[in-house]
């Protein structure tokens, strides 16, 4: 079996960096291996909206719809959606990859700017290489 490399983080981009960074960004869709007990939803995915907007519930539900129907998402549990603290690390990719910052020491020691950010559990055939090579990955969306 092919052994994957670990993501190594070079630097991370600071507010200012952050912000330019965002400019004409819409979104940007995350899928990583869900833990292993989570048989039924194999795949960690978030979506990081380029906004501050705190949502109605109904509008969350729409917006995690709209997803799911674009990206063959089936079986979404364990949904979070909220304006949470982002950081983006520089690594080898050619773009920077979003972190979604959760613990405090993180959020004191990585710029980040805030962002809406849907975070939930999932299976997809959209994310083939996540579920067969226990790879990561990311895309940006950008308003046309």
């Amino acid at each position: 079996m092919e052994e994957n490399k670990a993501l190594k983080t070079e630097s991370y981009l600071n507010v200012d960096e952050i912000n330019k960074h965002l400019e004409k960004v819409e979104y940007i869709i995350m899928a990583a291996p869900a833990p292993e007990h989570f048989k039924d939803t194999p795949i960690h995915v978030t979506v990081f909206l380029n906004t501050t907007e705190n949502f109605s519930e109904n509008v969350k539900e729409m917006i995690l719809d709209k997803f799911c129907t674009d990206y063959d998402i089936t079986r979404s549990a364990e949904v979070m959606s909220q304006v949470m603290p982002v950081g983006f690390a520089v690594t080898a990719h050619d773009t920077p990859m979003p972190m979604l910052l959760v613990k405090p020491q993180d959020r004191a020691s990585i710029p980040h700017v805030p962002m809406h950010v849907i975070d939930f559990l999932a299976d997809s055939t959209y994310f083939e290489e996540v579920t067969t090579k226990s790879l990561t990955g990311w895309s940006y969306a950008y308003e046309s």
